[in-house]
């Protein structure tokens, strides 16, 4: 295995108290559970790329009920300061939900030679989850670190987790914890 891990939409926009968002009270706590993970990674050189919601204020998603946020350029957009990142970890602004979608993440990979994605972040429902469908869809396994990302509520994180442990495309795509997954990944070292 040679992974690389993605953390999705940890963005200060998300966790501003005025903007009093369901996913914050969820998301606090999963923050030192990234920067340990991140940390160890860092040890065994596995690559890091924080995917970020980049938004322009008139685009299309604005267009349902999603007021806009994460827009591009704005500090709303960054990775939360509580989260530790270093030189050489990547931020890859997306404009939709998946990492993939429009980005040079598959080339970035690619070029790493990364064989396997571990993915955290929120929503385990709707990015994380998307981010990690699609590693799959561009033949990467995929992981999907479970106490590393959160939904607007407990039972949705854990229903869409739920969904897909016995997905049938086991062991290509996989739910895990940290600890599991760097357990494997230290196994190979």
């Amino acid at each position: 295995m040679r992974p690389a891990i993605i953390i999705v939409d940890m963005l200060k926009d998300s966790f501003r108290e005025e903007h009093q968002l369901p996913i914050t009270k969820e998301a606090k706590p999963i923050i030192p559970r990234i920067n340990r993970l991140l940390k160890r990674a860092r040890e065994l050189g596995i690559p890091i790329i924080f995917a970020c919601d980049s938004f322009l204020p008139e685009d299309f998603i604005f267009r349902g009920k999603m007021k806009p946020h994460s827009l591009r350029g704005t500090e709303g957009a960054e990775v939360i300061d509580e989260l530790d990142k270093e030189e050489g970890d990547v931020i890859l602004p997306k404009r939709r939900f998946s990492a993939f979608f429009k980005t040079d993440l598959d080339q970035t990979l690619r070029t790493w030679a990364v064989d396997t994605v571990a993915v955290g972040g929120i929503a385990t429902n709707v990015c994380v989850l998307m981010t990690a469908m699609d590693a799959l869809c561009h033949d990467f396994a995929s992981i999907i670190l479970e106490d590393c990302c959160a939904a607007h509520k407990r039972e949705v994180h854990e229903t869409t987790l739920d969904n897909y442990r016995k997905f049938p495309l086991y062991p290509l795509f996989r739910i895990m914890t940290s600890k599991e997954f760097l357990r494997e990944v230290e196994a190979l070292v």
